[in-house]
Formats: C-alpha cells, sequence, structure tokens
C-alpha cells in the first residue's frame, strides 16, 4: 500500500511540475470582439446544447485570463465538441491570433477541416488542411500563409509541429483524440505560439480517477447532452452462425436506400492482418451485393481511402466494410446501421466509439454486435453493458472496471506511463490524497530545494518520472 501510495506520489507530482510550469510562464489574454462568434452562431441550424454553451463560456473565460489554458474538453460520440473549438479558436482570431487544430489521423484531419469550414467560412474565417501528404506547392502556399497570418485557422496532423511549419501569432493549439499524442507532441505544438492557449479534446470521456492520474488537475469541460433530435440507436447482439439471415436483412434495407458500416475484427493488434480480414469480408459482400460495396482499411493510400469514404458518403456504395480506422470522426450522416464484426474483440469504449458513427442526421438507427460463441464473461459484459445504455461517461467507468486503466488509455500502445505497482481500481481512494500532497509540494516548495526535495526527486527517479526533473532544470 505504501509503495503504491509512493508510485501515485510520483506521477502526480510529476504532473503539478507540468502544470506549474505551464501556470508559471505568463499567458497572454485574448478578448475578442465577438462579432465572428455572432456569425457563427448564424450560420447554424441550431441552437447549442446547455453543456456546449457551458464549455463555450468556460474557455472563453481561460482564454481572456492573464495565464496559460490548459484544458480539457470532453463528450461523447456526436456531442459536438469541434463547434465548441471552433467558437474558441474564433475567439482567438478576433484577438488577431491564430488557432490550430491538430488531429492524429489525416482522415480525422480533413473531417475537422470540413466542419469547421461548413461554418467558420460563412464568418469569414480563413481556413486551410496541413498533412503530410500535401505537395510541394499546396505546402509552400499554406506554410507561407501560417507564417504571414493571411491563415486565420489550420487542421492538421503531427505535420503541423515540424520544424518548418511557423505561425505568425499561434494563439491557441486544440488537440484532439489527445492520449494518442505524448505530451512533448502537444507541448511541441503548444510552443509554436508565444504562450499559446492549449486545449485537448477527446471523443472517449475518460473515467473521473483516470482524469486525474494522466492529466493532473487540468481543467476539465464535459459535454453530456446529445444534439437535439438524435435517437437512441437500437443495439442487438447476433451470433456469427446467423449471418445469412443478417445478409437477407440488408438485402431489404439497401433496397430502400439505407447506407451500412461493416467493421472488421481486431486481428492481433495488426494493421496488416487487420486490412487481410477486411478485404477478406469485402470480397464476400461484393459477391452477394456486387457494386455497392467498397472498403476502407489504414494500409490504404490516402487517396484511395478518401475515394472510398467520399463514394460512401455519396451514395455510390451502400455498404462500407472497414477497419477501425472510421473509429474517431467520421461523419457520414445518411449512415443508420452500423455492423460490428467479432464484436467480442473490442473494448467497450471502443463499441460505443463506433457505434455513435450512425444515426447522426437523426434517422432511426441500430447497431448489430455480431460475436462468436460461447462467449467468455467479460466480453458477455460488455455486450450487455452495450445494449442497456448509450451513455458514453457511464460506459467509460465501465470499461475501466472490465479493463483496467493500461488498456483504456491505451497506456500500452502511447508511451503513457502505466503503473507497476498501483492498481487504480485498488488504490483508488489514495490517488486523491496523492494529488493533494502533489500540490502541496509544488505550492511550497516549486523547485524541489533542500533535503526534502532531493527526496523527491530521487522519487521521481525511481519511478521513472525523469522528465519532470528535466522541466526542474528548464526553469
Amino acid at each position: 500500500m505504501r509503495l503504491a501510495y509512493d508510485e501515485l506520489l510520483a506521477s502526480q507530482l510529476a504532473l503539478a511540475l507540468l502544470r506549474s510550469k505551464v501556470r508559471r510562464s505568463p499567458g497572454r489574454e485574448s478578448r475578442g470582439d465577438g462579432l465572428i462568434r455572432d456569425k457563427i452562431a448564424a450560420a447554424i441550424p441550431f441552437v447549442l446544447t446547455a453543456s456546449q454553451q457551458s464549455a463555450v463560456a468556460e474557455i472563453d473565460a481561460d482564454l481572456r485570463a492573464p495565464t496559460r489554458m490548459l484544458r480539457l474538453l470532453q463528450g461523447d460520440v456526436g456531442s459536438g465538441k469541434t463547434l465548441v473549438a471552433l467558437f474558441a479558436m474564433a475567439a482567438v482570431v478576433e484577438a488577431g491570433r491564430q488557432a490550430a487544430l491538430m488531429a492524429p489521423t489525416e482522415l480525422l484531419a480533413r473531417q475537422h477541416h470540413q466542419t469547421l469550414a461548413k461554418f467558420g467560412e460563412a464568418a469569414g474565417l480563413r481556413l486551410a488542411l496541413l498533412t503530410g501528404r500535401d505537395t510541394g506547392a499546396e505546402r509552400g502556399r499554406t506554410l507561407e500563409g501560417l507564417a504571414d497570418g493571411t491563415i486565420d485557422i489550420v487542421a492538421g496532423t503531427h505535420a503541423l509541429f515540424q520544424e518548418s511549419v511557423a505561425f505568425r501569432d499561434l494563439g491557441l493549439a486544440v488537440i484532439d483524440e489527445q492520449h494518442r499524442f505524448g505530451v512533448h507532441q502537444r507541448l511541441a505544438l503548444g510552443a509554436k505560439g508565444e504562450a499559446a492557449d492549449i486545449l485537448v479534446m477527446t471523443a472517449t470521456p475518460i473515467p473521473r480517477t483516470l482524469v486525474l492520474t494522466y492529466f493532473g488537475d487540468m481543467d476539465v469541460s464535459n459535454l453530456r447532452e446529445k444534439p437535439a433530435g438524435r435517437q437512441k440507436i437500437e443495439t442487438r447482439a447476433l451470433p456469427l452462425e446467423r449471418m445469412e439471415d443478417l445478409i437477407s436483412r440488408l438485402r431489404q434495407v439497401l433496397a430502400k436506400g439505407a447506407r451500412v458500416f461493416w467493421v472488421c475484427p481486431l486481428v492481433e493488434e495488426s494493421e496488416a492482418l487487420d486490412a487481410a480480414a477486411a478485404q477478406e469480408r469485402f470480397l464476400h459482400l461484393q459477391q452477394v451485393f456486387g457494386e455497392k460495396v467498397g472498403l476502407v482499411h489504414g494500409k490504404m493510400k490516402s487517396r484511395d481511402k478518401n475515394a472510398a469514404m467520399a463514394a460512401f458518403a455519396d451514395g455510390a456504395t451502400q455498404i462500407l466494410v472497414a477497419t477501425t480506422v472510421i473509429e474517431v470522426g467520421v461523419d457520414v450522416p445518411q449512415a443508420t446501421i452500423m455492423v460490428i464484426e467479432h464484436a467480442e474483440r473490442f473494448g467497450l469504449a471502443q463499441l460505443h466509439q463506433l457505434r455513435g458513427r450512425v444515426g447522426r442526421a437523426g434517422d432511426k438507427a441500430s447497431c448489430l454486435l455480431i460475436f462468436r460463441a460461447p462467449l467468455g464473461e467479460a466480453a458477455k459484459a460488455r455486450i450487455a453493458i452495450m445494449r442497456e445504455t448509450d451513455d458514453g461517461f457511464c460506459i467509460a467507468e465501465e470499461d475501466l472496471r472490465l479493463r483496467g486503466e493500461g488498456e483504456v488509455l491505451g497506456t500500452k500502445q502511447s508511451g503513457l506511463p502505466g503503473f507497476r505497482l498501483a492498481d487504480l481500481t485498488t488504490h483508488g481512494t489514495l490517488l486523491a490524497l496523492a494529488r493533494d500532497e502533489a500540490r502541496r509540494i509544488v505550492n511550497d516548495n516549486p523547485r524541489l530545494e533542500g533535503p526534502r526535495g532531493e527526496t523527491l526527486r530521487l522519487l521521481l527517479n525511481v519511478f521513472e518520472r525523469r522528465e519532470a526533473i528535466r522541466l526542474l532544470g528548464a526553469g
């Protein structure tokens, strides 16, 4: 118990030191006059939800403050985070500065760019997209526009924090699906501007204990409501043996113009094997439905991926066979059916994310979880929870209970530090104590000086939080 507490304290102390460094570095007030935001509000054909309005107000207060903002915006699938981010970015542009939105994949960066352009261009905002696939001339024009200030807002991938990218005056860095980027990448984008404010977003609500664990006392805004008109998605489970029943049902709905996502199983965390499984299902469905079937997976060239997505969005294809490349951010409002094959291989949060890709235009939608029997206890529990609730915050807590924090946040793949001794399901109550002590330490002794400071530096070293010590050295 004592060692678990020490490990939690090392983690919280490292976060508190990072937070303190951000807080200590002076911020710049971004006080907009509201004119651009009024035009955006007029261009939106609906009213913001209460939690969207609240998040916009919280972020605006942060932007006007003389300290730097470090805020986490988390919301359920389809709760309208991109729109909240657009209002934040518009406020910064009103103050004469620029904003950037960074996403982990090109597909998601393009999707964000489309959403921002849809409402932002009507308000006179000048937008651009920057990904690793841009050609020399196209890239050159974008870099020039960022450097001379003729571009107000840029959406892009990690290409945004390459050395060649310079802003005239970056005021706000928005980082989406933040757990897929390391702390360094997050700060690298923030460092592109003088005292740039940072807003991080996640579409997978993170359980409170994990927010404390990995983000310290970062300010949090939650989007809890679904947009008006969004109906509950009917969720059913079906054994693999009944595949033919499903296919004959699809024949009927496709004849009426329905559009279907068909997500193929995860195969041993290998993108190549995932792609092979998707290819196989694509060929099978193509034999049945012919040209109505499209395919998208992570091993395809960006050009082909975008073409497959466009064909599905336009209705040229009605079934899109995909790997989890479509998990986050993909927006085809006309899609009303989500088929998830081998649902027992997916985590709860991932199933919920995928389900949220359908019914986005307010039409009646359904999600079919295809499983191979017999199911293990954990898989049974996951499927039961999916059928019971569509509350992403509730699902996130259950996911933590069933899988543990390393799996939920993907620390194994993402480079986030996992715990060796502490277990949040057992030692969760110690976390708040460790956080409070870490705050006291940083308030009383921000540079960890003297004998006690020396002991605490040793603690950080023992639990491999040396990055925090480097921060002390960097002032």
